[in-house]
């Protein structure tokens, strides 16, 4: 069974390879990509069936024998992570494949799309399965060069300015890792994270703090992490619809991870439990604040990802088996729903030209389908029972309790503070999206399109704050009185605007995108039917994490490292 370990890294990159031979065959690219990411499902899931027991497969690519070379560990944690994103993946490919097949040229995937998007995939599995911190860098390498593509598709201005910042702010990080790699091999040896967990024991305590902090640093950049997040919101929103929603899902997602299995791995004794749970606490502040700020979709999210973030920071800090169950839980659970959220975006705004709130009305009306996509992974978010998000917060909330400092109080305290309050987002969205009546939609659809064309004076309402009152009085009242203007002068804007939006309502959803959506959101609702089952994996695998014995065993095969 060792052999299956290299292969969720090895079939995307020759996948790859593939599709950019075949570039001028677009129909053979997409075949080829969604053959392989189905074969890699099978693959994971055959992982996870083989590592369920407990022993964790390795292998050193090449045929090197330890500890030269590289090492591939498959675990109860990387398995898991590697069937979701894998899941993930598939139904991204496939709803963008939809995407291309009936929107306008302009905005559809070019050619160079699926070798990218299978490098970042295979980017993302071999940052979950290696055990060499070089080959770390390697993946996060991976996923910026793909992640910068995607994100610049189109040639935009606002998407080159966005994947600008994108990429200054990881090659920063990127040059950070770097560092942080070379101090470490400079202090050890060794990059090996099997071996590093018995030689960084042996450092001075002031040495092993010092690489402690580079680490978390340069991951908590990766992780979008309060106050290293700043990035985040300003880059995600720009990406086509389901570029950002595999960012949303899985990018962060890694840095994640690295910080959990380095904290588990290398640092088991950390001294940094306390400041991790104050990060913790402001990550879930300042991204929920951030998302109640916003007037648009998208940057909601953006911001509840953030917010969401700390819950996982959270239950890694914690180092006890309840955390760190509810931790890989809550990092399962976050990647399904963060990822159909921004999916079930693309069509509401393929469907309304856009996701402002100051824009739209009447969803849940004019397209129930689309109101029933975002209503139950939002709630899910928003942490109602019995929903996934609900047995997740429960679990690290109940962590952190029997965790009994005063710091774990004080983030229980912030996460329900912060789960309170993306229900109320997500209320307000729902409200102001889908349950206002069709035609106040429309009112101010039309009047903010035209004078948005007209005159700064009523430009000026796109950045009034999306709260009750200005949508549904100073809004409304303006649209009418803009309305009333063109049509006493005899303008046809009035007309030609209201024929867009028919327009635009009357065009048929496309089967392969509201199928993946589908798909994903019925992942996402069977992790809440399994919870239980799942629970117990989550269970044996966080003690897995706090036995770094298993590890170090299942790499040097028994033998002395």
């Amino acid at each position: 069974m060792n052999a299956l370990v290299p292969i969720p890294v090895a079939l995307p990159v020759l996948g790859a390879g593939l599709a950019l031979a075949l570039v001028r065959r677009p129909s053979a690219q997409r075949v080829v990509t969604v053959v392989v990411l189905v074969a890699m499902l099978g693959v994971s899931l055959g992982l996870l069936l083989a590592t369920s027991n407990g022993h964790p497969l390795a292998v050193w690519v090449g045929g090197w024998q330890p500890p030269l070379g590289i090492s591939l560990v498959s675990d109860r944690v990387s398995s898991l992570m590697l069937v979701v994103s894998a899941a993930v993946a598939l139904a991204v490919l496939i709803y963008s494949i939809g995407q291309n097949m009936v929107d306008d040229d302009e905005d559809a995937p070019v050619s160079i799309y699926h070798p990218t998007f299978l490098i970042l995939v295979a980017g993302v599995a071999n940052a979950f399965l290696t055990g060499d911190l070089f080959n770390l860098f390697v993946s996060f390498e991976m996923l910026l060069f793909a992640s910068y593509v995607l994100l610049t598709l189109g040639g935009t201005e606002g998407r080159i300015q966005a994947g600008t910042i994108y990429v200054v702010v990881n090659m920063l990080s990127s040059a950070l890792f770097l560092i942080s790699i070379s101090m470490i091999y400079a202090a050890t040896g060794t990059v090996n994270m099997a071996q590093l967990s018995q030689r960084l024991a042996e450092l001075p305590d002031s040495t092993a703090l010092l690489l402690q902090v580079m680490l978390l640093t340069t991951f908590g950049i990766k992780a979008a992490i309060f106050p290293l997040c700043f990035w985040l919101p300003d880059s995600y929103p720009t990406a086509p619809a389901p570029v950002t929603a595999v960012f949303a899902g899985l990018l962060t997602k890694v840095g994640v991870y690295a910080i959990l299995r380095t904290q588990t791995l290398l640092f088991p004794d950390s001294p940094l439990t306390t400041p991790l749970l104050w990060v913790a606490a402001l990550t879930m502040l300042f991204g929920i604040l951030g998302a109640i700020a916003q007037s648009d979709l998208k940057r909601m999210l953006s911001f509840t990802l953030v917010s969401h973030i700390g819950f996982l920071i959270f239950g890694i800090a914690l180092m006890t088996p309840a955390g760190l169950s509810s931790a890989v839980f809550y990092i399962a659970h976050h990647i399904t729903i963060q990822t159909v959220l921004f999916l079930v975006l693309g069509l509401l705004e393929r469907v309304t030209g856009t996701t402002s709130l100051s824009r739209l009305g009447g969803m849940a009306k004019l397209f129930p389908l689309i109101a029933v996509l975002f209503f139950v992974p939002a709630m899910n978010l928003a942490g109602i029972p019995p929903f996934s998000g609900f047995l997740g917060k429960i679990g690290l909330i109940s962590a952190g309790l029997d965790h009994g400092s005063s710091a774990a109080y004080m983030v229980v305290g912030a996460s329900v503070v912060t789960s309170l309050l993306t229900l109320y987002v997500i209320s307000r969205c729902w409200a102001l999206a889908f349950w206002r009546t069709p035609s106040q939609a429309q009112e101010m659809a039309v009047a903010l399109v035209t004078a948005a064309q007209s005159d700064r004076q009523y430009r000026r309402l796109e950045t009034v704050p999306v709260t009750t009152r200005a949508i549904d009085t100073q809004a409304l009242q303006v649209a009418r009185e803009r309305i009333t203007e063109l049509e006493e002068s005899g303008s046809s804007k009035v007309g030609v605007l209201q024929r867009e939006l028919e327009r635009r309502a009357d065009r048929p959803f496309p089967g392969t995108m509201v199928g993946a959506t589908l798909a994903l959101l019925a992942l996402s609702v069977l992790i809440s039917v399994i919870a239980g089952p799942m629970y117990a994996y989550t269970d044996h695998a966080a003690l897995d994490l706090l036995d770094p014995g298993v590890y170090i065993s299942a790499v040097f095969g028994g033998s002395a490292p």
